[in-house]
Order: structure tokens, then sequence, then C-alpha cells
């Protein structure tokens, strides 16, 4: 059983609830911290989700969590008719539809509120689903990949990127340093909410990466599930089929 870490230690409130309030805190600074704080990688690991699901031919994308847009935005790369977006904070897709709209492309994107363990959709309804940084966030990490399985037409993909924990010296102690006490302080300053990057390295380390996740993937009933490992194993790249 994983633990459940949430992001405000006192508070009564759900995971769920906690994840909206604290993602509706920092959504204006989230895209300029993203960025920041990865270096301008998280925009390479983006092309690489999308990149995977080429052969696939998608015409109709869901991207779950899709915070303010930016992996839904980075999948028009393969010319779907459309891409569908859902977010349990109403903040963060706010700052995504302004961002959108700005760059001419919301007859393209679709930004919904919406819960990933509760999707709003028939079944068999996306040729893809694709989700960045996000399950981590899933109070019910089973029920939200039930969830996913369920919209999906048979044999279509999901592709999830996630962050994954550094097995070799020295990348695993600089990486376990960044996380622990510089993305903190940095995360702070910013976004002015003392628990969302305190959070996330918390997040992180009891997140079921690797074969534990590909598991969890098999067991919510997808099939030929495999992993890629990003950038010294910063990242994994997990691929699965309804």
């Amino acid at each position: 059983m994983t633990e459940t870490v949430t992001p405000y230690k006192n508070s009564t409130e759900t995971k769920k609830e906690q994840v909206a309030q604290m993602f509706d805190n920092i959504a204006p600074k989230y895209d300029f911290l993203n960025h920041f704080l990865s270096m301008g990688i998280d925009k390479i690991w983006r092309k690489k989700v999308v990149n995977y699901l080429k052969k696939y031919q998608p015409e109709t994308i869901l991207d779950i969590a899709t915070g303010t847009g930016d992996l839904a935005i980075t999948a028009l790369r393969i010319k779907p008719k459309k891409v569908i977006g859902i977010d349990i904070s109403q903040e963060m897709l706010n700052v995504g539809k302004i961002k959108i709209k700005k760059k001419g492309i919301d007859d393209k994107i679709e930004l919904h509120k919406g819960d990933s363990e509760n999707i709003q959709f028939e079944d068999a309804s996306f040729d893809a689903a694709i989700v960045a940084f996000g399950v981590r966030n899933f109070e019910n990490l089973q029920k939200g990949l039930q969830e996913i399985h369920r919209v999906l037409k048979q044999g279509k993909p999901l592709v999830v990127l996630e962050f994954s924990k550094p097995k070799t010296f020295p990348v695993k102690q600089i990486y376990n340093f960044y996380f622990k006490n510089i993305l903190p302080f940095v995360g702070k300053i910013f976004s002015k909410d003392n628990s969302a990057y305190t959070y996330l390295p918390e997040s992180v380390q009891t997140f079921p990466e690797g074969k534990d996740f590909l598991n969890e993937l098999e067991k919510a009933g997808f099939k030929s599930s495999k992993e890629k490992r990003l950038t010294f194993g910063i990242a994994s790249i997990y691929i699965a089929e309804k």
C-alpha cells in the first residue's frame, strides 16, 4: 500500500481537495517555476511524450491533469482534430485558457474542470490519453488508471510522464539535494505557498515508479506496458495500450 502524501499536513480535507487548493494557489507562477526549476528540460520531455503517439495518429486526445495545458499544446505537433484537457484546479485551467486563446488554438484545444477518478466522458471516447506529472497527485491511483482505460478506445495508447528516482552516483545525490533543498526554497519565494514545493519531492519519494507503476497499469487493464527512463533517471515515460 502506497503512503498517502498530502500538501497541507494539518488540513482535514482529502488529498484531492488539497491538491486542487495547492494548484489554485500556485497557478499564476506555475509555468514560470516549471520551466525555471527544470531548466527547460520539461519541454523536451513533453515532446518525447507526444512523439510516442505519432504511430497511432490519434484524432482525439485526452490530457488528464492538464494544468495550464502545456502538454495539450505540445500534442498539436501531431495534428489531432481535438485535444481535451481536464484538471481539478480551476485556476490552472484559467491560466491555460488565456494561453491557448493568445496562441489562437482554442478551436483545437478545450480545457474543462474534471476529476481523473470520475472522468466525465463516455466509454471508448478517445484515440489516446496523456498525463504529465499528474498521476502522482491522484488520490486513488488505481481508480484513476481504470477511468483512463475506460474512456480509451481498444488498442489505443496511454502515455504517462512522471518523475523517477535516479539510482546512480552522483546524479542521485545531486537530485536529492536539489529536490529537498533548492526546489522548495525557490518555490516558496515565487509561489508564496510554503507547502507546494515541499509536497513535490515528498510525493515523488512515495510514488510507485518503474516496475511498480507498470504493475499498476496492468492491474488497471492495460497491456504492452513499458518504461523509458529520461535524463539520468530523473523522469520516466510509461507507454501502455488498452
